[in-house]
């Protein structure tokens, strides 16, 4: 094991994808400027900075990949990649399908959201639903170092496209990582605190915020159990579903909005096949639907704060308990 952050996990597995399959190559903007290591490696032909035009970018990754290539593309911060939207959406995540499953299409999107930089709201969108509602697409927004590096290779060996989101605030977070061949599979949650009184599902920096309001409600006597979906596509329903059978409460925490979100379908999910193991409401603790402020104070007021997601979980219990 070996302690690295985020951002060091992610190049750890790009090097070692591009030293495992030749066919691995590497597009975006300044993607050889901030890996230089990895041109000295592999090459200017498998490691290349592009312009800063992202539909130009996806396109050429399509083609790459329709061409038998592996390419994993950088398109920054998230909002940015509505300018790749027809590549993407439109013909990286149709193509299998129309192809009669003849082809595949290897392509990993990466893309960096969510609050913490205040970089504003051209940078800082939760675009991730978006791509959720894309079919032939998959969608990856891992929330500790150890899962960037597994997930990115996994990623990187999947023969569909996968748009892997990176949150901002997690970017130099560190954490304990496996040394060598380290392979996430795509589509399984994990479950980083079992407990008996509540479920929580996260991804992202948000699994971070519920294990806080956890530890905080320990000492309600209050036992949560906190379920880190890591893919949101395909989505581990068997263990949130297997969560809620065991504490019967559900809570949905995400920074992305909750219109028509991930959060809502997890809600969905527990309110059409465990509704008769719910004792209480569903709750989803989401961020607003308004772009986002480039103040780190109303950045943050914006968002799931620890504190505020322990405070409805009491209040849940409060309001059940008069109830009954």
């Amino acid at each position: 094991m070996t302690r690295m952050t985020v951002e060091q996990a992610i190049h750890q597995a790009l090097a070692e994808e591009m030293q495992r399959d030749p066919r691995v190559l590497l597009l975006g903007e300044g993607v050889a400027t901030k890996h230089r290591d990895l041109v000295a490696s592999f090459g200017a032909g498998r490691v290349r900075n592009t312009p800063l035009a992202e539909a130009i970018v996806a396109g050429t990754a399509v083609g790459a990949a329709a061409s038998g290539l592996r390419p994993v593309v950088d398109l920054l911060f998230a909002p940015f990649l509505t300018y790749a939207m027809d590549a993407l959406v439109n013909s990286a995540g149709k193509l299998r399908a129309l192809s009669g499953g003849q082809f595949e299409f290897p392509l990993v999107t990466l893309a960096m959201t969510g609050s913490g930089w205040c970089v504003g709201a051209q940078h800082n969108h939760n675009l991730e639903a978006m791509f959720v509602h894309a079919p032939g697409l998959k969608v990856v927004m891992p929330s500790t170092p150890a899962d960037f590096k597994g997930l990115m290779k996994a990623a990187i060996r999947d023969a569909d496209p996968v748009v892997f989101f990176t949150d901002l605030g997690l970017l130099h977070q560190e954490g304990e990582v496996p040394d060598g061949e380290h392979v996430v599979p795509l589509g399984r949650a994990a479950v980083r605190r079992a407990g008996r009184d509540v479920t929580f599902v996260a991804y992202a920096k948000t699994v971070g915020v519920c294990l806080a309001a956890a530890d905080a409600l320990a000492s309600d006597g209050i036992d949560a159990e906190v379920i880190d979906l890591r893919t949101l596509k395909p989505l581990d329903t068997d263990s949130v579903l297997a969560s809620i059978a065991k504490t019967g409460r559900l809570v949905v925490v995400t920074e992305a909005s909750g219109l028509c979100g991930v959060a809502a379908e997890i809600a969905a999910l527990a309110a059409t096949r465990a509704l008769h193991r719910l004792r209480a409401p569903v709750l989803r603790l989401t961020g607003p639907d308004a772009p986002a402020p480039a103040s780190w104070v109303l950045e943050l007021a914006a968002v799931p704060q620890p504190d505020a997601v322990a405070d409805a979980v009491r209040r849940l219990f409060a309001e059940v308990a008069a109830v009954a």
